[in-house]
């Protein structure tokens, strides 16, 4: 069973999260304070982790930054709709998706299933290997090599750069991206995509001559460069 850990101060709110998604065969924990799901998530106990970014005293943001400093358990923000600043701050701090509110629980279901699905991939080989210059990549047990060592990705940007890999050298659309690694179709002005490349560069580095691992190709989407 998948276990969610929901970190929202709005009792009533989170009442309702709660009942909907444990009718949708999910595990479902509640904790209202930024503290108390810092530890929480820490925990080992959750699959993945719901979090409010207006939490008071110590905010959604914080925690997410020391989550991620520890672990790199599947983090969907809730966020202000229209809020973007704290949208792309998320995404860039290694929030796996966000979904704005007030929404439908059905969309936050549909987030966590998708991302479940990224990071429990059914009837995939763990032996499968794909290798492509300095990366290495086992995307049955979503773990990544670069240079020899580990690569500390979240489970979003693994499988963007697992889509990437397996196309290296080619140039990959940002709607098959958002398709293929994402699991929903990609929307106007939706920057989740650049956010998690742009992140995902920042760990390669750059290549000997200066320039980025991940290329981008205007009006197309992005490539890999393969050597």
């Amino acid at each position: 069973m998948i276990c969610v850990l929901l970190v929202d101060d709005d009792q009533e709110l989170t009442g309702m999260l709660s009942q909907y998604l444990e009718r949708e065969g999910f595990e479902v924990t509640a904790v209202h304070t930024g503290e108390e799901g810092e530890v929480q998530a820490l925990s080992g106990r959750y699959s993945i982790v719901v979090l409010d970014v207006m939490l008071p005293r110590l905010s959604g943001i914080e925690v997410l930054r020391r989550i991620r400093a520890a672990s790199q358990v599947p983090v969907v923000l809730l966020t202000a709709r229209g809020d973007n600043i704290d949208k792309i701050t998320g995404l860039e701090l290694g929030a796996d998706d966000y979904v704005p509110k007030p929404s439908s629980p059905g969309e936050l279901v549909a987030r966590l299933r998708a991302i479940m699905r990224r990071v429990q991939p059914v009837d995939q080989p763990t032996t499968e290997v794909i290798r492509t210059g300095p990366l290495v990549l086992w995307p049955g047990k979503r773990q990544a090599l670069w240079q020899g060592r580990e690569l500390g990705v979240t489970s979003t940007e693994f499988s963007l750069l697992e889509e990437l890999a397996r196309c290296a050298g080619q140039v990959v659309s940002k709607q098959d991206l958002s398709f293929n690694a994402l699991g929903c179709p990609l929307t106007r002005y939706d920057r989740r995509i650049d956010v998690h490349i742009s992140s995902i560069r920042q760990k390669l580095g750059p290549r000997p001559d200066a320039k980025a691992w991940i290329q981008s190709v205007r009006g197309l989407g992005y490539l890999l460069i393969a050597e």
